[in-house]
This record gives C-alpha cells, sequence and structure tokens, in this order.
C-alpha cells in the first residue's frame, strides 16, 4: 500500500511538469506538416486574455479563434510570414511572444545589454578606483611624530 501512495505522491508532484497544449481534436489539420507549422506558429502567438501564455496553451475562446484563424491561413496557402504578418497587422506586435527588432522594440531589445554593460563599466571604474588608493604610497611618520606616538605609548603602558 506504501508503494501506491508513493507512486500516486510522484504522480501528482510530476503533473506540473507535463504541458498539455489546448489545441482540441476538432482544430487539428489532417495534413501533418500543415499541422506541424500551425502548431510551430501559435507556440509564437500571445494569448491576448491571458497575456503570458501562448495561444496553443491557452483555453481561453479568443486564443482557440486564433489557432483556427491560423490553420485556416495556412490551408489557404499563407507562408508562415505572410500568417503573422497578418495577426501582426490585425492585433499589433504584442501578439508577438517575442517581438520583431524595430525602431519600436529597440529600447525593449537594447536595454538589458544595456544595463548589464553599464553594471561591468561600474564594476571597472569602481576596482580602477580601489586598486588606485591601495597603491598610493603611506605617509611615513616624521621624527618628531615618530617621537609623539613612542611618548603617548610609553605613557599607557604600550598597549
Amino acid at each position: 500500500m506504501r508503494r501506491v501512495y508513493l507512486l500516486l505522491l510522484t504522480f501528482l508532484l510530476s503533473a506540473p511538469v507535463f504541458s498539455w497544449a489546448a489545441v482540441q481534436p476538432d482544430e487539428m489539420l489532417r495534413n501533418p506538416a500543415l499541422e506541424a507549422r500551425a502548431r510551430t506558429l501559435s507556440q509564437q502567438l500571445r494569448c491576448m486574455v491571458c497575456q503570458n501564455e501562448s495561444i496553443d496553451e491557452s483555453d481561453a475562446p479568443l486564443a482557440r479563434d486564433l489557432r483556427v484563424l491560423v490553420r485556416e491561413r495556412l490551408q489557404a496557402g499563407d507562408s508562415d510570414a505572410q500568417v503573422l504578418d497578418f495577426l501582426v497587422a490585425r492585433y499589433g506586435e504584442f501578439v508577438l511572444l517575442k517581438p520583431r527588432l524595430s525602431w519600436r522594440t529597440a529600447i525593449l531589445w537594447g536595454l538589458p545589454p544595456g544595463l548589464l554593460l553599464t553594471g561591468v563599466a561600474l564594476l571597472v571604474v569602481a576596482a580602477a578606483r580601489r586598486r588606485r588608493r591601495v597603491l598610493e604610497p603611506v605617509p611615513t611618520l616624521t621624527a618628531a611624530e615618530q617621537a609623539r606616538l613612542q611618548k603617548i605609548l610609553a605613557d599607557t603602558g604600550g598597549s
């Protein structure tokens, strides 16, 4: 009985790892090559309702409509680029999970590397300043200062 519980627990803990697509059997195309293209495209498109899921994973009605639309466009003979262009023209760049590089998205694409380079530059400057401080000569005591220090140490007992 203990093995059954362990097996059940293992299954339940690993269940979130398994990813079932939301594509329904009635949506699938008979042509396996077109269906593979449709699945690839639908994994690149954002569900406008869920916003952080692809339409391939979403159960939202709008995601279903978009999956059907993608399949209709592919059956009509559109290329993958034409399907994506059609959807971007209709819904805007937001429909793409990975936005295209353009002047509108340059900040989106350039900000992470820019921040990384800025951080590296700041670290290099800080290290150079620290190294410069360490390499500066430590001023030595004059004979008068040395004598005064010895007198203070003698008066306090050397501690």
